[in-house]
């Protein structure tokens, strides 16, 4: 049976998640051998060299002035700083509490789109934002046992993820996407090796930590690609929410991977958080709907011209029936 557009586009968005979530998995697995720097570092090369040919092969590459611009540049600093702050944080907390924090990421960015991009929020999307964090709350449980540093990382490490999110809504339109891949992965890769001796300097990498490294470069690439044709292939308000698969890899990455448990408090969080992104999805895609309907019904038609009944009634007749079908 032949899928349908939506049908491959969710698929693809799940693939894209399960990518993004093992990528993380291989990452967190090396963090207590070699520092982040060294992380982004050499996970950077890897990645620098697999996006720049593939640019490469799709003509998305740019002169280096087209790419140095200001919002490239912030987009780039973003980028960086939570890939600094999420990395530090795999090696302080639990892998399946940090999954289940990262589900808010489209609450959070729905919440900046209100207050720094100035798009319309009902009242019914900012309840919704506001029961997602208290989702957030319930998965840290502020306290000793919960509130960690960790924790604290990840959360850091989402706001600045949305900041770049939302910097990439306003990117240049002459700018393919792969080409600031391919930007933002260099930068990556330069911040990394400056980081390396602040974070404890160069530690000595075995075939193990090489190949993990390796795998994760691919994941990532892999990622992005599943998740630019997902977009595209499907309707965004069907494939969008395929998002949250994330957090199954999640758990049982942290299950049978890292020997986790979890506890009642994370699921219950996590279920609240995807309740109100989905639910926030829906009153988007609605939005969307009845912004599309109005537009349509104010399209200006063509006055009618007067021409003999005989030739006229026929076409006249038609084009009325393909209006009240909705041709």
């Amino acid at each position: 049976m032949a899928l349908t557009d939506n049908t491959r586009g969710a698929l693809l968005m799940a693939v894209a998640m399960a990518s993004f979530t093992a990528n993380d998995a291989l990452t967190k697995s090396v963090t207590p051998y070699i520092n982040t720097g060294q992380i982004m570092f050499v996970r950077g090369i890897m990645t620098a060299i697999l996006v720049y040919f593939a640019a490469r092969h799709f003509g998305a590459l740019r002169p280096l002035k087209t790419l140095f611009r200001p919002i490239i540049i912030l987009r780039c600093l973003c980028e960086v700083t939570a890939a600094v702050l999420y990395l530090t944080a795999l090696g302080l907390i639990e892998f399946s509490n940090a999954s289940a924090i990262l589900q808010s990421l489209p609450l959070v960015v729905t919440l900046g789109a209100a207050l720094f991009l100035r798009e319309p929020v009902g009242w019914r999307r900012w309840l919704a934002i506001i029961v997602g964090f208290l989702g957030v709350l319930v998965i840290l449980r502020p306290g000793p046992d919960g509130f960690t540093f960790g924790a604290l990382l990840v959360v850091a490490s989402l706001a600045v993820t949305a900041a770049r999110d939302l910097l990439t809504r306003k990117m240049y339109a002459d700018v393919p996407s792969l080409a600031v891949t391919v930007i933002t992965a260099f930068v990556n890769m330069a911040m990394g090796g400056l980081l390396i001796q602040p974070f404890g300097g160069w530690q000595p990498m075995n075939g193990w930590i090489i190949s993990h490294l390796a795998g994760s470069a691919v994941l990532v690439l892999i990622g992005y690609q599943a998740i630019i044709v997902a977009m595209r292939t499907g309707e965004i308000s069907f494939v969008a929410p395929f998002r949250y698969t994330s957090l199954l890899w999640g758990f049982m990455i942290g299950i049978f991977f890292f020997n986790e448990r979890i506890d009642s408090w994370t699921i219950v969080g996590a279920a609240i958080v995807i309740g109100s992104g989905l639910y926030t999805f829906y009153r988007e895609s609605k939005r969307n709907r009845s912004q599309l309907a109005k537009r349509s019904a104010v399209t200006p038609t063509e006055p009618p011209t007067v021409r003999p009944a005989s030739v006229t009634e026929p076409h006249v007749t038609r084009s009325m029936r393909a209006e009240e079908a909705g041709e």
